[in-house]
């Protein structure tokens, strides 16, 4: 008697990699490539800087300077990386820096010290990342308007505050954080708070709820409010968070240039952007690094050191960012389109 036929056996899911591995660590595979390409680029221009300028490129006085320099736009980038992340956009964030820093350093506000300036420079931060937040979030109006209407409101209250004038810092104490005598083991004061908030910001983004409700608001806002997300507070919070970015950004280059200037943060949106899209952020939202992000604005300082070094002009330095821009666009499609 023959034995019946045993039924066919399920064809393997397509859905499940032939090597058992999971989505999760092919995506966590695919953001280690893009990071080692990123620290491979930054290789290269180490290099470059090194054989174009031996003598002053690699002194430490002007790494001291790439990494100053990269402190204040990197911390605003940092709170870009989780608004771009999230599906939205922020061009208002140097305005935020240029009103925050001048109002911090009116002579009624410097009255208050140290602490004053300060407090000063985060608050008023924080309320235009507010404004920002109700508009977009309760107000229905998109990112892009409602944040070039701050980009418009901010530059205008900064130039009335300062009247087109200089404001020179007086506290001592702020002062002396932009000298030699008060690096730490040979490190800025303003590189050890943009390593803290790089930190604080890749903690939040990889090892909290808050942060994985910010990557499934950009993927997908509407599967994340069935799922529970209060998707309205959340991009409510992460203006709020790129306002506290900003106003420590302010508070940085307060310290740095000595000064508040209805200038300040001038063309930082398109920086902080630039840094965030080469550094593997998807424009869309749904996916993105704090650390492609910082290495992504080292990439762009360095870049700007060795221009300055070599005596280029700016028209050619402008024109290379926009081709690493093009570059990384390109990169993001294709790997996109083959994922």
């Amino acid at each position: 008697m023959t034995q019946p036929a045993s039924p066919p056996r399920p064809a393997a899911s397509k859905a499940q990699p032939a090597d058992g591995a999971s989505p999760l660590r092919t995506l966590a595979a695919r953001a280690d490539v893009r990071t080692l390409s990123l620290l491979g680029v930054l290789a290269v221009l180490v290099l470059i800087g090194g054989i174009t300028q031996p003598d002053s490129f690699l002194d430490t006085d002007n790494v001291q300077l790439i990494l100053t320099q990269a402190s204040v736009i990197g911390v605003v980038t940092v709170g870009m990386t989780f608004v771009i992340i999230s599906g939205g956009i922020d061009l208002s964030v140097g305005a935020i820096v240029a009103l925050a820093s001048v109002w911090a350093t009116t002579v009624a506000t410097q009255e208050y010290g140290f602490v004053g300036i300060l407090f000063t420079a985060v608050i008023v931060g924080m309320a235009c990342g507010l404004v920002n937040g109700m508009l977009i979030a309760y107000g229905a109006v998109v990112p892009f308007i409602a944040t070039l209407a701050m980009l418009a409101s901010g530059r205008g209250l900064a130039l009335q505050i300062t009247d087109g004038k200089t404001q020179m810092v007086t506290v001592d104490s702020v002062l002396k954080l932009g000298e030699r005598d008060s690096y730490i083991l040979g490190i800025p004061p303003l590189v050890l708070v943009f390593a803290a908030v790089t930190v604080i910001g890749w903690l939040i983004l990889n090892r909290t709820t808050f942060g994985r409700r910010s990557v499934a608001v950009g993927g997908n806002a509407e599967a994340a409010r069935l799922a529970g997300i209060d998707v309205r507070r959340q991009r409510l919070y992460l203006y709020l968070l790129s306002g506290l970015c900003c106003g420590i950004a302010a508070f940085l280059l307060i310290i740095l240039a000595g000064s508040g200037q209805n200038t300040n943060g001038n063309l930082y949106e398109l920086d902080a952007i630039a840094a965030v899209i080469i550094g593997g952020t998807l424009l869309s939202g749904g996916r993105g690094t704090i650390t492609g992000s910082v290495l992504g604005v080292l990439i762009f300082t360095t870049i700007q050191n060795i221009f300055a070094l070599n005596n280029l002009e700016t028209a050619v330095q402008q024109i290379a960012k926009g081709a690493i821009i093009v570059a990384a666009v390109l990169v993001q499609r294709r790997t996109s389109s083959t994922h």
